[in-house]
C-alpha cells in the first residue's frame, strides 16, 4: 500500500516530487522503495537522521512530521513529511517520507516579490472611474469627509477651505465640477468663483510675502 501511494504521488505532483518508503526492520538499509529522484538515492540506503531521532523517542511520543525544511548535499531546498507507518499492534515499523524540491519557488517568489513591491516612501492613492462623474464625485466625498460635518452646517472659511482643497486636487479642471461643488455646498457657482478669486489672492498675498521676506 505505502508503496502504490508512493508512486501515485509522484506521478500526481512531477518530477520535482519524491517519496521514500522505509522498512525499519532494518535501520542501515531501510529504503526499500523510492519514487522520483529528488535526494538520488536508491533502495538499500540508511534511515535519515531526522527520522532516527524521532524513533529513539517513546512508542507513544513518534509523530508524524510536516511540512519540514531540508537541503540536499548539492544544495537543493526541500519541502518534507515524514508518515510513520504502524502494525495491527500500533508499533511503528517504517515511514513514508515525501520530499518537494522547492527550490525554482524560492527563486521565483523571491522575483515575484521584487517584481510586485512597491516604494511605501511615495504612496499613492488610485482610484479607476467609469464617468467622469463619479470622479468629481470620490473628490468632493474625500474632502467632505474631513470636516466631519454636514455642508450646510460648514463655516464660510470651512467651505473656502473645502474648495481649495478641490481645487489643488485639480476638480476644476473638469467640465461640470464647479455646478456640482456649488450644489453639495449650497452656494451658486458664482460663489464658488468668488471662493476660487480669494484663494488665488491668498496665494499671491502668501507668494509675496516669502519673497520679501527672502530680500
Amino acid at each position: 500500500m505505502a508503496i502504490r501511494t508512493a508512486d501515485m504521488l509522484v506521478k500526481m505532483f512531477g518530477p520535482n516530487c519524491e517519496v521514500a518508503v522505509h522498512d525499519f526492520s532494518d535501520l542501515k538499509k531501510s529504503l526499500i522503495h523510492i519514487a522520483g529522484n529528488v535526494t538520488q538515492r536508491t533502495p538499500g540506503a540508511p534511515i535519515t537522521d531526522l527520522v532516527l531521532n524521532e524513533l529513539a523517542k517513546r512508542k507513544s511520543e513518534i509523530k508524524d512530521i510536516a511540512n519540514y525544511k531540508t537541503q540536499t548535499k548539492k544544495g537543493k531546498i526541500l519541502k518534507s513529511s515524514t508518515v510513520f507507518l504502524r502494525n495491527a499492534d500500533n508499533k511503528v515499523i517504517g515511514a513514508l517520507c515525501m520530499n518537494y524540491d522547492i527550490s525554482l519557488m524560492i527563486q521565483f517568489g523571491g522575483d515575484i516579490e521584487a517584481f510586485t513591491s512597491f516604494d511605501e516612501s511615495d504612496s499613492k492613492e488610485e482610484t479607476f472611474f467609469t464617468s467622469v462623474q463619479d470622479v468629481i464625485h470620490e473628490m468632493v466625498d474625500q474632502v467632505l469627509q474631513q470636516f466631519k460635518k454636514a455642508p450646510a452646517l460648514m463655516t464660510l472659511d470651512e467651505k473656502v477651505d473645502c474648495v481649495r482643497q478641490l481645487d489643488d486636487k485639480g476638480t476644476f479642471l473638469i467640465k461640470g465640477s464647479t455646478e456640482y461643488v456649488a450644489s453639495v455646498l449650497g452656494v451658486s457657482k458664482f460663489t464658488i468663483y468668488n471662493y476660487l478669486q480669494k484663494i488665488k489672492t491668498m496665494n499671491d498675498d502668501q507668494a509675496h510675502e516669502i519673497v520679501e521676506q527672502s530680500k
